[in-house]
């Protein structure tokens, strides 16, 4: 399989220290993704090329192979005024500690963050990926490929 192809799989991803699963499709309907457009995760996607139809593998990702080591400089405090400035209007109020939050990029994309204090003066947020500084297992079994 090479970036473009069409794949249908189960995968899982769960953490390697054994901290339950992220995410799981095994048992329930299997994903449908083309490589290389960002469907899944590029250190994922990484795994994936070479594999044949029927292939079943079980592969551990140390934090640099997958979702990088957790950077402090991403861990940034916003003012409330930016925060109110930049979150959707009509969930004022309900944002908690743990929340994922969606902001506007300066190039027209979209980014998120977790919110993890919010006061009346800030809101702390933690820009990392989720899964950055956590070893991970991917497991994967490729039912089709296109």
């Amino acid at each position: 399989m090479a970036a473009g192809s069409h794949l249908t799989l189960h995968y899982r991803i769960s953490l390697a220290d054994g901290g339950g699963d992220v995410i799981n499709t095994f048992g329930d309907r299997p994903a449908t993704v083309q490589l290389g457009l960002g469907q899944m995760a590029e250190p994922l996607e990484r795994c994936l090329l070479g594999l044949a139809e029927g292939a079943h593998q079980v592969i551990e990702l140390s934090p640099e192979q997958a979702f990088g080591e957790r950077n402090p400089e991403l861990v940034q405090k916003l003012s409330r005024a930016v925060f109110d400035a930049n979150v959707d209007a009509d969930a004022d109020g309900a944002y908690q500690p743990g929340d994922v939050v969606d902001f506007p990029a300066p190039d027209g994309g979209r980014y998120a963050g977790v919110l993890k204090e919010l006061t009346e003066r800030y809101a702390l947020f933690d820009f990392n990926h989720p899964l950055a500084g956590r070893r991970i297992r991917f497991e994967v079994q490729i039912l089709g490929i296109l």
